[in-house]
């Protein structure tokens, strides 16, 4: 049995202020930040991060006492805990939708620090490390989450410091979709590593061409050559493999080229080069766009010749004016770098992600572990999720859901069918459970899931099959995922 905690909540973060302190006197956190205000306001969130961790089973035993100690069996006192949440982006551009559908939210960020505070004690230390998309505002998006008021109160009532890292070894500016600014960034202080699957790779014996995938940015033989020729290589942080916890802190929402985020996408954010991750392979026997239309291929063609120009730095003001005429004449829902269900590169990329982070320890890869040689805790924030067209423009799904599970797979099968969608057309999923080697999961079908589901009125637990876990309005699924990845409902 694998288990997964699921927490009912009140679907909205209204009335929830920085630094997101409880709002209610739970015994267990008294050690840590004292008496509760007794005028603090209610903390929904919060406290469904809480019964989530309960519902997961984790020191079930002391559940409610002083000593309750959630995270205790996951990282040992003295020991460094990596939060990582998912920060892709500071705005929602979607009419009437807010950022909270897009970036993981600071209460249950706070949560989460608390409980990792408790677990490693005066000795230990925990971290924030995270690297969204090349034009986000770090300080923008951090201030959105609420982290310097966090890490105000950390600092100055708990005497404790709260390091928050940006991954990232560049930001840009873009305008009309086109860069035209770049700012070299620290980076991850540790450093970072190159993690090579050989063999091992998802992209092996897929027939995608090496010199037609394409990454986040202009110049595609960096993307190339790190999967060419047997070699399958990613750009790890330090600060994340050296960590003796990670907690992972997905937003639940949509994804234009893997259906959904979740737990398994979560873990693109722990690059350091966002090049070296093939996104979309373009040309025959690629997977840019569906069919063989004239307008799609000619633009696909204009794309690759622009590419070198933008390398340079070249032609931006006449891109942007493309971009612009391209915009007004076909909107901006046309199917393009593969965005839609039949993308062949992503999932792979995103498995391998997986395999890779699962199977490093602070040393080195170790591919020939009998399973996974490091535990990553995940916590899905689901109060405010995302449907339509995420990961950066979803409309707001007032779900109230927050799941939490140490295998995550097990999360992603759950959070599908809060969703309404199926797992079995949502390859990183499907082809994860298939694998026969470096498995990062446990669960071999869907019959191997229990749900302990905790309703908002109390707190104990009911258990469930997958199979009951209801869904009570299917998510609108990204467009070029219409049609194509939703269940059939009863």
């Amino acid at each position: 049995m694998i288990r997964v905690g699921l927490a009912r909540t009140k679907p909205s973060y209204q009335d929830v202020r920085p630094p997101f302190h409880p709002g209610a006197a739970f015994p267990e956190l008294e050690s840590l930040l004292g008496a509760p205000d007794p005028d603090a306001a209610p903390n929904p969130a919060y406290a469904s991060v809480r019964a989530a961790l309960a519902a997961l089973g984790l020191d079930e035993e002391r559940f409610g006492s002083t000593s309750w100690n959630p995270l205790g069996s996951l990282v040992a006192r003295g020991g460094r805990v990596v939060l990582k949440p998912n920060f892709i982006r500071h705005w929602n551009p979607t009419p009437g939708a807010t950022h909270e559908s897009v970036i993981t939210h600071g209460a249950v960020i706070r949560a989460l620090l608390d409980y990792a505070t408790l677990a490693v004690g005066p000795d230990g230390s925990v971290a924030l490390a995270e690297a969204p998309q090349q034009d986000c505002d770090w300080e923008a998006v951090s201030e959105l989450a609420g982290l310097p008021a966090i890490a105000e109160f950390y600092a100055d009532t708990l005497r404790r410091e709260f390091d928050r890292i940006d991954l990232r070894r560049e930001a840009v500016k873009t305008a009309d979709g086109v860069i035209v600014e770049r700012r070299p960034l620290r980076g991850d202080p540790d450093g970072y590593r190159a993690v090579d699957l050989g063999r091992a790779s998802f992209f092996e014996g897929s027939g995608l061409e090496p010199s037609r995938m394409r990454g986040a940015d202009y110049d595609p033989r960096a993307t190339g050559a790190q999967h060419d020729g047997g070699r399958n290589a990613y750009l790890l942080s330090e600060t994340v493999l050296r960590a003796d916890l990670v907690v992972n802190l997905p937003k639940l929402k949509t994804h234009k080229k893997t259906g959904v985020t979740l737990a398994l996408k979560n873990l693109v954010g722990i690059n350091g080069d966002k090049n070296w991750l093939p996104h979309h392979t373009i040309g025959a026997g690629g997977d840019e766009f569906p069919g063989a239309a004239i307008a799609d291929r000619l633009r696909s063609r204009a794309v690759e010749l622009a590419r070198g120009w933008l390398v340079r730095g070249r032609a931006t003001r006449l891109l942007r004016g493309a971009r612009r005429l391209e915009w007004a004449m076909r909107g901006d829902e046309f199917i393009r770098s593969g965005n839609w269900h039949g993308n062949r590169t992503t999932w792979r990329m995103v498995c391998d992600l997986n395999r890779a982070f699962y199977y490093s320890d602070a040393e080195r890869l170790r591919l020939d572990a009998a399973g996974p040689v490091r535990r990553v805790l995940t916590v899905i924030d689901g109060v405010i999720a995302g449907e339509g067209a995420g990961p950066l423009a979803p409309h707001d799904y007032p779900l109230g859901a927050v799941l939490a599970g140490l295998d995550p797979i097990a999360l992603d099968l759950v959070a599908l069918r809060l969703m309404g969608f199926d797992w079995q057309k949502v390859p990183k999923v499907r082809e994860s459970m298939r694998a026969t080697e470096a498995r990062v999961t446990a669960v071999r079908e869907p019959g191997d899931v229990r749900v302990f589901e905790t309703p908002a009125e109390h707190v104990s637990p009911r258990e469930r099959a997958l199979k009951e876990i209801v869904c009570e309005r299917p998510f609108l699924p990204h467009p070029g995922w219409a049609g194509q990845i939703e269940r059939s409902q009863p």
